[in-house]
């Protein structure tokens, strides 16, 4: 899955080469040549990855397995460590043929040490010398990246979430009006909506009649966890354990969940107006998990009435469920069963699974074969921002126990970001004389 796991960019190369021998052939695809929106003396489109985690190692080799004439051409981090992994990683991957036997991945890769960029302005640096941007960063720093990527005017893919609080929201949603403006593509990573099972099923959704209510599941272990350095500062403890911070992460279930609560959305052809429930935590306890819950459970009430019961967990040795069902008048879909039933479990429809393609490769073929033609064709960021905002308002009922509406929340004035990104900045959470950090109490945390 697209998330923060311990082994994420592993899983999503396997994912890769799984989904490379589905599509039959991608890899050993020929290149495009000057046949794309950058011809002339030298076609080639230019990419530069702002954020070298795992996510960003994925998304990078995604984006260089595409059919395009394509480059990595410089490299942003706040941490040279991380960036020097993810270069080492994308140069020496054994997904590396892309012209049936003539090249490798490392091929496409010219990254001076010139264009290695560290640091907290190292974004604006890296993406002077590119057509595209890949932003893998943790989600906090979203809303910032994406508009100086429109103001660049770069086309771009920027992974979900889109921000962490409604001020990012905000932020986000004004950008992409000057991205309209300048007609720049904007992919953003919610997989699903680029995924086959899931396109066949909503071109079908209308066989289950009005859709009354949902469900949605991200129940699993959770993450990796790193424990503070000796030397560290607090603003670079948080940012290497970045999962257990709101300002950083959003909490899982704007992290991982809003996969499912975007499927959600997607079919619904709309975002809730307003949510409540329950969460805390429940054993995720301690100093090195920072703020966030290890559970979250939240009723969505959508404008028609209908809702949507959501549920995602962090806790070891219980049951795993990642997956969406939407109930209609006339039957479910059963989002990761690809399958259509009616009412008594007759089925309707049956996705084919052996037609399954790989979602993060297809975002990538997709968006850099429309830049390569020079179409206008991406416009993500909206809904992006809604299923985030999503995301957002779940926790932030969770958090305070009260029914919030949509219209309020994001409109309110919380924004979790520090004053200003500097290694000595204090962020706004910090730890008590014992390390540990305040944590949300419903009935009492208010927004």
């Amino acid at each position: 899955m697209n998330d923060a796991s311990q082994n994420s960019g592993n899983s999503r190369r396997e994912f890769v080469k799984q989904g490379s021998l589905l599509a039959g052939g991608l890899i050993a695809a020929p290149l495009m040549s000057r046949a794309n929106f950058f011809s002339g003396a030298d076609d080639t489109i230019k990419i530069a990855l702002i954020g070298c985690g795992g996510r960003g190692t994925g998304a990078a080799m995604q984006a260089l397995l595409t059919k395009q004439n394509v480059k990595l051409v410089a490299m942003a981090d706040a941490f040279r460590d991380r960036l020097d992994d993810c270069l080492k990683n994308l140069s020496k991957d054994d997904i590396s043929d892309w012209s049936g036997g003539k090249g490798s991945v490392k091929a496409r890769i010219d990254v001076p040490e010139e264009r290695k960029f560290v640091g907290f302005d190292a974004y604006k640096k890296a993406m002077a010398f590119a057509d595209v941007v890949i932003l893998t960063t943790p989600p906090g720093f979203r809303p910032i990246h994406f508009e100086e990527a429109v103001r660049q005017g770069k086309q771009i893919f920027m992974e979900k979430p889109v921000a962490t609080d409604p001020s990012g929201i905000r932020r986000v949603l004004a950008a992409a009006e000057e991205a309209r403006k300048k007609k720049l593509n904007v992919v953003v990573g919610l997989q699903r909506r680029y995924q086959n099972s899931y396109r066949e099923l909503f071109k079908r959704k209308d066989q289950i009649g009005d859709i009354v209510s949902a469900q949605a599941w991200w129940n699993n272990d959770g993450v990796w966890v790193h424990p503070r350095q000796p030397g560290q500062t607090e603003m670079q403890y948080q940012m290497r354990n970045w999962y257990y911070f709101v300002w950083l992460c959003g909490d899982h279930i704007t992290e991982q969940h809003i996969h499912n609560l975007d499927v959600i959305n997607w079919f619904k052809g709309g975002h809730p107006v307003k949510a409540q429930g329950m969460g805390g935590r429940e054993v995720r306890k301690g100093k090195d998990y920072g703020e966030i819950f290890d559970h979250h459970y939240v009723e969505f009430t959508y404008a028609d009435g209908s809702t949507l019961n959501s549920q995602c967990r962090h806790i070891k040795n219980t049951a795993a469920k990642v997956d969406e069902l939407l109930v209609g008048t006339k039957g479910k879909i059963m989002g990761a069963e690809g399958k259509i039933v009616d009412h008594k479990g007759n089925p309707i429809y049956q996705y084919d699974m052996k037609e399954e393609n790989n979602p993060y490769q297809t975002e990538h073929d997709e968006l850099f074969a429309a830049i390569a033609k020079g179409e206008y064709k991406f416009d993500n960021t909206e809904y992006g921002a809604h299923s985030s905002m999503t995301s957002i308002l779940g926790r932030m009922a969770t958090y305070s126990g009260q029914i919030l509406e949509w219209d309020k929340a994001i409109n309110s004035s919380l924004n979790l970001q520090p004053k200003d990104y500097t290694w000595d900045t204090l962020p706004q959470s910090l730890p008590d004389a014992d390390g540990l950090y305040k944590i949300p109490v419903p009935g009492v945390t208010r927004f």
